[in-house]
């Protein structure tokens, strides 16, 4: 009967394109388990044997009773609905098949335009003649299993949830294949109209619901899926909505920094897609498996460490960033404030351990962790270890044209003058220099090796400011004044521990598709420091524990190298350092205003700081974190310095004391200013 009558019609199938499904992307730590998922629509595809069978009964006796026995066009439920259109004038019925509102349901999702969904769901004949042709030919493509199984995967059932797995979730907190009678019958009522019935909206969307699933219990009575007896009890319990939560965003990730890094990684990369809407789509619709770096027993160490020292309910807040050296992953990010837009719980609405192209804000001055980059290019340019010169307690550019940026425009002030906050004057070394820290050595330090050659050092091991704009260039550059993240200057720090193989911060090691389709992700790395310069440094910076600013904090009980960070009268703190196997970056400030609410006369963790350095609390939360993250983890040494090379005996001795010249130090660098030892 189906045959002739589509024949008497002329109609013939048509193919129907049907594009995959928007469903939801997950984000899994590096162990695999999920920490995150994001989507456009709210949906889990499943396959038919994962639906209850009474879910099946339920949706067949209200929508197709038939369904098993006709073709792609139900003639009889046909005829009945034309001849009540007929007399009634206009479109009352719609007589369609599951296999026409799932082509209906195809065409609504594939519509990328207000038109193309318009005729999705315009009431013509039109629209049900090209529907027909295409369930013509779904009908031949697919077993009725098949149908049914796409059918529920892509119905909405209203509150958000898109397939009736969501549907099952979201209105009574159970998988489908758990929905029992009751629970049935209130989806396969949902159908009809979901936004009528919406009991996310209210009241009175819940009382349509009730009463529609009612009509469907006395539907499965009527035709025997279910006794009358059963019927009458089911229609006595209530609703029974839970409105469970939407799963998804960042805010619901059990880390939603690194949570965050990822999403905004996938959207502002090129690697997943030439357009910005092409990779909101990828990753919104695209059923992926994100695997990441993140480490969760080194996440869980950030964390704790944090929380030792720094409370959420401090104004300053504190954020570390742990990479992994020669590969540029990052294992874990932590904060001590919970991400989220409460303002009267303190939660913070952006990345405070990242930059603003992955969700961050402007970032905090790093304060001296910068006094690096100046020592490493000392090393680059040819200083020994115990290469030196004497320094007062204040420096002043002794001529405008002392410092160039790399424009080649003089920007040195002779007006300004910098003082020593940690170290005192007198006759420092690259050594004795870094370990106290000292403002005024470093200023001269730098205008030695010069300003530019500095920032090209920095900028080679991925230093950028935090806000996106270009790094300042003034002569107090090597003090920090520029703003950073902990990623991005943890992942400066891990070049060093790599021997100056500088590897790009990376999140995402593969990405599994909705077809099993694998991609992997190296680590994108360059060799941005010669291995003996980076070797040198390491073995300067390790003195920092025991004969600088860290020794009151002391080491970690293995290889350790780093630096701390203070800025001008104690804005901000920061403390830098790094292994051969893991880096870490800590950053404390008031994300208020760093500036107007300095580090001076705080509480913070419970206890009084008078000022706060870069010893105070990020050097612990960092030594902390280290213990704990590297527990277990054998130590790997660092490669010796090249003596014949620096001159010295690394940090482990003293080095040579030598009596300057009398005279007033005129802030310039004379030839006998520098101490080569040999």
């Amino acid at each position: 009967m189906f045959v002739s009558a589509s024949e008497d019609l002329g109609i013939k199938p048509e193919d129907l394109a049907e594009p995959p499904l928007a469903e939801k992307t997950e984000i899994l730590d590096a162990e695999g388990n999920q920490i995150g998922q994001f989507y456009e629509e709210y949906r889990e595809t499943i396959s038919l044997d994962q639906v209850a069978p009474i879910m099946k009964t339920a949706i067949i006796s209200i929508e197709d009773f038939r369904f098993y026995e006709h073709g792609a066009i139900d003639i009889e439920g046909t005829i009945r609905a034309l001849a009540k259109n007929f007399t009634s004038g206009g479109i009352a019925q719609g007589g369609s098949s599951i296999t026409q509102q799932y082509v209906k349901q195809v065409l609504l999702n594939s519509a990328t335009t207000k038109e193309e969904q318009a005729a999705a769901l315009e009431a013509s004949y039109a629209r049900k003649l090209r529907e027909l042709r295409y369930a013509m030919a779904v009908e031949e493509k697919y077993t009725k299993d098949q149908i049914l199984e796409k059918y529920l995967n892509i119905a909405y059932f209203g509150a958000h949830a898109n397939g009736i797995e969501a549907a099952a979730k979201r209105f009574f907190g159970v998988k489908a294949s758990e929905l029992n009678l009751v629970q049935a019958a209130t989806l396969a009522g949902a159908v009809q109209d979901p936004n009528a019935t919406d009991p996310n909206l209210g009241k009175k969307q819940r009382a349509k619901l009730l009463s529609r699933r009612n009509v469907v219990l006395d539907r499965m009575a009527e035709l025997k899926k279910i006794t009358p007896e059963e019927a009458a009890e089911a229609k006595k319990k209530p609703l029974g909505y839970k409105g469970t939560p939407l799963p998804g965003g960042c805010e619901a990730s059990p880390y939603p920094y690194f949570c965050m890094y990822v999403r905004n990684e996938v959207l502002s990369n090129e690697d997943f897609g030439k357009t910005a809407k092409a990779r909101s789509q990828y990753l919104n619709r695209g059923g992926l498996k994100i695997q990441t770096t993140l480490d969760p027993k080194m996440q869980k160490a950030a964390e704790a460490a944090i929380k030792k020292h720094v409370f959420a309910s401090d104004n300053p807040v504190a954020s570390e960033a742990l990479v992994q050296p020669g590969t540029g992953q990052i294992k874990a990010m932590a904060a001590s404030r919970k991400y989220g837009n409460n303002k009267r719980k303190k939660e913070m609405s952006f990345n405070v351990v990242a930059d603003r192209v992955h969700g961050g804000g402007v970032g905090f001055q790093a304060g001296s962790t910068f006094k690096t980059f100046t020592l490493i290019t000392a090393l680059k340019e040819g200083m020994k270890l115990n290469d030196g010169f004497s320094v007062s307690s204040g420096y002043r550019a002794p001529y405008y044209s002392t410092f160039k940026n790399c424009k080649g425009d003089n920007i040195g002030d002779p007006t300004h003058t910098v003082t020593n906050d940690e170290g005192g004057g007198g006759f420092h070394s690259l050594q004795t220099g870094t370990w106290g820290s000292v403002n005024t050595f470093f200023m001269k330090l730098e205008e030695h090796v010069g300003l530019c050659d500095t920032i090209k050092t920095a900028k080679s091991l991925g230093i950028k400011r935090s806000d996106g704009l270009d790094l300042t260039e003034y002569e107090t550059f090597t003090l920090g004044t520029n703003e950073m993240d902990p990623v991005t200057v943890a992942n400066a720090y891990a070049a060093i521990g790599a021997r100056g193989k500088y590897c790009a911060p990376m999140a995402i090691t593969k990405i599994t598709d909705r077809d099993g389709k694998v991609k992997n992700f190296k680590p994108k790395c360059k060799q941005a420091l010669d291995p003996e310069v980076a070797d040198a440094a390491a073995d300067i910076l390790s003195g920092v524990f025991t004969k600088g600013t860290m020794r009151g904090v002391g080491g970690i009980g293995r290889p350790a190298a780093g630096k701390t960070g203070t800025t001008d009268a104690q804005a901000t703190a920061w403390f830098a350092g790094f292994t051969p196997d893991l880096a870490g970056a800590v950053s404390i400030g008031d994300s208020r205003g760093a500036q107007k609410y300095k580090l001076n006369g705080v509480t913070i963790g419970g206890r009084y700081y008078s000022s706060v350095f870069g010893a105070s609390i990020p050097g612990p939360i960092w030594k902390d974190t280290m213990l704990a993250a590297l527990k277990g983890t054998p130590a790997t040494d660092f490669t010796p310095v090249n003596s014949s090379r620096f001159g010295g005996c690394g940090s482990g001795c003293r080095p040579v004391e030598r009596t300057e010249p009398q005279g007033e130090d005129d802030g310039t660098l004379d030839d006998v200013d520098i101490a080569d030892f040999g």
